[in-house]
C-alpha cells in the first residue's frame, strides 16, 4: 500500500518534488493510436498549456516538465512563503481563475460590506484557499481533471483518463534535484521522440532553449539563480548555461551509436555535488527504476525518514551507491 500523500509531502525537508501522472492502462491517449492511425498528439499541447497556466495561479513553480504520449513528468517547487504573503484579495482573485468561488467571496471582491458573521466564514474560506494554492495535491488535481474532461468530451465517453493517484517523490538535495530535472528533460530523447533537447516539443528544456537564444529565461518556469551562495536569491541553484550543456552531453551519452563523454568543465558541476560521471549517467536514465519514494543523499534520506516516521528507508542502497 502506498503512503498517504500528507506523509510524502514535507516542506520542512524539501520544497522540491517530482510528480508523474500516467494514463489509464498506460494507453497512448495523448499520442498516436497505431491500431487506428488516429492522432491524439494535440492533447500534449493541452497538458503543457494547462500546466504553465496553473504555475501562474498557484504558488508553485515548475522547474522541469515533459509531456509524453501516455504520461507526464513535472518537477515542482512549492513556494508556501509566497502563499502566506498574498493578501486576502490576491488569494481570492487567483482562486476565482480556477473556480467560481462563493457568494461571500464575490461580495468581498465587489467591495460590499460584510457583517461579523459573514467575515468570519469568509476568513475561513480564504485560509482554505491559501493552503490549497501551495498544495501539490490540488495543483495536480486541477491539472489532471481539466485534461480528463477535455479528452472525454472529445472522445464522447466517460470514465478515467488518468490513473487514480499521481506518483510523487521528494527531492531532498541539489544532487537529487539536478539528476531528476535532467531525467525529465531527456525523456523524449530516451523515447526516440526527439533527436535533440531543443527539438523535443512539450518539454521545459525546449522552452528554456528558445529563451536562451535571446539571453533570457522563460517567466513561466522556475529561474536558474546560479551557484549556491550565502545570500541566495529565489531560484534553482545552478547556472542555466551549465545545466543546458550538461543535459546535452548526457543526451549524447544515452545514444548507443555515440557514447560521448562529459568534458572537464562539466565534471566540475558533478564534483561539486559529489556525483561520479558513471553514476550521473545511471541517475539520468534510470531515475524512476532505482528510486522509490524520496530521493537524496543517504544522510538526507535517513533524516527525512526519521522525521516522517517511515519504518522503511526505501532506495537507501541506491542513494549510498549513486550519491557518493
Amino acid at each position: 500500500m502506498g503512503l498517504a500523500r500528507k506523509r510524502q509531502i514535507s516542506l520542512s525537508d524539501t520544497p522540491y518534488y517530482h510528480c508523474v501522472s500516467r494514463c489509464v492502462r498506460r494507453a497512448f491517449l495523448c499520442g498516436e493510436d497505431k491500431l487506428t492511425g488516429k492522432s491524439y498528439e494535440h492533447r500534449r499541447g493541452w497538458v503543457e498549456e494547462r500546466l504553465l497556466f496553473l504555475a501562474q495561479v498557484f504558488c508553485i513553480d515548475v522547474c522541469a516538465y515533459a509531456v509524453m504520449s501516455n504520461h507526464t513528468h513535472v518537477v515542482l517547487f512549492i513556494d508556501d512563503k509566497k502563499a502566506q504573503r498574498l493578501s486576502d484579495k490576491a488569494v481570492l482573485l487567483r482562486w476565482h481563475k480556477l473556480f467560481k468561488g462563493s457568494y461571500l467571496s464575490h461580495r468581498f471582491l465587489n467591495g460590499e460590506r460584510l457583517d461579523t458573521g459573514q467575515q468570519f466564514f469568509l476568513n475561513n474560506e480564504i485560509k482554505e484557499y491559501r493552503d490549497r494554492l501551495s498544495s501539490i495535491s490540488w495543483f495536480m488535481r486541477v491539472l489532471n481533471e481539466g485534461i480528463a474532461r477535455e479528452a472525454n468530451k472529445e472522445d464522447g465517453c466517460t470514465g478515467r483518463f488518468w490513473e487514480g493517484r499521481f506518483k510523487s517523490q521528494a527531492l531532498l538535495d541539489e544532487a537529487a534535484l539536478m539528476a531528476c530535472m535532467a531525467y525529465v528533460d531527456l525523456n523524449p530523447i530516451r523515447a526516440k521522440m526527439a533527436k535533440t533537447p531543443e527539438t523535443s516539443i512539450h518539454t521545459s528544456i525546449k522552452k528554456r532553449c528558445e529563451h536562451a537564444r535571446a539571453g533570457k529565461q522563460p517567466k513561466v518556469l522556475a529561474r536558474f539563480a546560479g551557484c549556491p551562495k550565502k545570500h541566495m536569491p529565489k531560484g534553482l541553484p545552478y547556472e542555466l548555461t551549465s545545466y543546458l550543456e550538461l543535459v546535452e552531453l548526457t543526451g549524447k551519452c544515452i545514444r548507443t551509436d555515440k557514447r560521448g563523454h562529459i568534458d572537464q568543465h562539466e565534471q566540475l558541476i558533478l564534483q561539486r555535488l559529489n556525483i561520479k560521471a558513471e553514476n550521473w549517467f545511471k541517475l539520468t536514465t534510470q531515475f524512476e527504476k532505482v528510486f522509490y519514494g524520496a530521493v537524496g543523499k543517504a544522510h538526507n534520506l535517513n533524516m527525512y525518514c526519521e522525521r516522517q516516521q517511515h519504518k522503511r528507508r526505501r532506495s537507501i542502497k541506491s542513494s549510498e551507491a549513486l550519491f557518493t
